[in-house]
């Protein structure tokens, strides 16, 4: 870069700065540290008081300091560990607990992307690489990251995008619709959850005005590093709050491959097992293969730039056809009924099952097969994450019922989807990957990201070697500091 441009860019980056004080100024935002996020304790009291009360989805600045995984149920205070679920042998045949990290807690989406978009776009405003006054923050997502950057735009004052496929659920538009500063802020793209490509050939028509600044979750650092960050502590307090236990394995849909991070976390700490999970429906990482199906959220036809494949140790497919009826079985009152009935569960854990969203419910059945296929033991804790809650899917129901219990469902229906679905799990459509393996799989991405998004092949093969995530790791604190600096810049204007 020429001595010219070296100014004018930081004479840029200086003013975006200044823009940037002064829209937190008028939002009357203090930004969270991710050192925070990952450690609430480390909350500064005042604000912890103020939190109690502030309605946790409302587009509060207050909220930022929510964007972690210690919310109470209540989500207006902070409980000592990370809510979650412990789901023994009597729901999953398998002797390891399955401990569910539960994403539902989060504020404003009850989902946790919100923490990834906050990883995003907070360390490019802080940097001066976002300029709120000028700027468009552009989410492209299959939903929930898109309506965690929402929140996050607005909080911050920002103009935010959501870039999703027109065929995901109705509930993920209806909360974009109430948020967003105008309808045309929600761009829908063809397809549903296995149509990724399509968001890509938007952002890429979008990225033409420079006014656009696309935060493509399965390409941004950020994604990744504050899952490895906060996700890995978070899943690692979970486990280990259980006498006894050790976390033996981290079981994670891909989808932008930024929760999978917090494998990387647990590996290096415990000597945990990566596991990444995909529809058998779409089985890319598994045979490089494709197609459609309804596990909303977890993406597929592609690897994702921030994938750490090399890192995985098995792949596992989980076939919409049991997300989908175990979402149904869980929710439906002959279902319920069968389940305490028949199965003696107890009403808190159909609660706690009924709860469980698409992506989450994959989730644990991949967890299960992982504890089958490793044969672990009731000592060996596998922790996964339910991303979001069954409160975004409502609207599938009725679709299921339609197609397959148009003459009613009742108790033996129960029964069949029980069997079919969770008592008939075993460690068919999964793979503990070789050194072959992982480079068929990391080569795959090549036609993503080098032929179609123009990444270098210098930046793409570093990606194969364990120094570069780790090298990754420095860029934390130096956001923490950046977001330290600014805080103070807000207050000094202030006062």
């Amino acid at each position: 870069m020429s001595s010219a441009a070296s100014c004018s860019s930081d004479r840029s980056a200086s003013t975006a700065l200044a823009n940037a004080v002064s829209r937190l100024k008028e939002t009357n935002v203090e930004l969270p540290q991710l050192a925070q996020l990952a450690d609430p304790s480390r909350i500064p009291s005042e604000i912890t008081r103020a939190l109690a009360e502030v309605d946790p989805d409302a587009p509060h600045p207050l909220n930022l300091w929510r964007v972690h995984w210690y919310n109470d149920a209540s989500r207006r205070g902070i409980q000592a560990v990370p809510a979650h679920l412990v789901l023994g042998p009597d729901v999953t045949g398998v002797d390891a607990p399955i401990v569910v990290l539960l994403g539902s807690r989060f504020p404003m989406i009850a989902a946790h992307k919100v923490l990834a978009a906050y990883g995003c776009l907070v360390p490019r405003l802080v940097s001066g690489e976002f300029d709120p006054t000028k700027h468009r923050a552009l989410w492209p997502s299959t939903g929930n990251y898109c309506r965690g950057g929402v929140a996050i735009s607005r909080i911050l004052g920002c103009r935010g995008v959501a870039i999703l496929p027109a065929g995901m659920s109705a509930e993920r538009f209806n909360w974009l619709s109430r948020w967003v500063i105008d309808d045309s802020d929600i761009v829908r793209t063809p397809g549903t959850e296995s149509n990724v490509k399509e968001i890509y050939d938007k952002c890429n028509e979008l990225r033409r005005d420079a006014g656009n600044v696309i935060l493509n979750q399965f390409s941004e650092y950020g994604n990744y590093l504050v899952h490895f960050h906060c996700t890995g502590r978070a899943a690692e307090q979970a486990a280990l709050s259980h006498p006894g236990l050790e976390v033996a394995a981290f079981v994670s849909a891909t989808g932008s491959a930024g929760t999978i991070g917090a494998g990387d976390y647990l590996k290096e700490k415990h000597g945990a097992r990566i596991v990444a999970v995909e529809a058998a429906e779409c089985p890319t990482l598994l045979g490089n293969g494709f197609g459609e199906h309804n596990i909303q959220g977890i993406g597929d036809k592609h690897v994702p730039l921030i994938h750490n494949v090399m890192n995985t140790d098995l792949v596992v497919a989980i076939s919409d056809h049991s997300t989908d009826g175990l979402h149904f079985l869980f929710q439906h009152p002959e279902g319920q009924r069968y389940l305490a009935e028949r199965k003696k569960f107890s009403p808190e854990l159909i609660a706690a099952l009924s709860g469980l969203g698409f992506s989450g419910i994959c989730n644990v059945l991949a967890a299960m097969k992982t504890a089958r296929y490793l044969r672990l033991g009731s000592s060996q804790a596998v922790v996964t994450v339910a991303t979001d809650s069954a409160a975004m899917y409502g609207s599938e129901l009725p679709k299921y019922e339609q197609k397959h219990f148009p003459q009613g469902f009742d108790q033996v229906s129960a029964a069949e989807l029980y069997g079919q679905h969770l008592l008939g799990v075993r460690t068919d459509q999964m793979m503990e990957l070789t050194l072959r393996d992982r480079d068929r799989i990391f080569n795959l991405g090549y036609f993503t990201w080098v032929e179609q998004q123009g990444i270098s092949l210098a930046d793409f093969e570093a990606r194969r070697h364990q120094h570069f995530w780790r090298g990754l790791r420095g860029h934390v604190a130096k956001w923490d500091a950046g977001i330290l600096a600014m805080n103070q810049r807000v207050r000094d204007v202030t006062a």
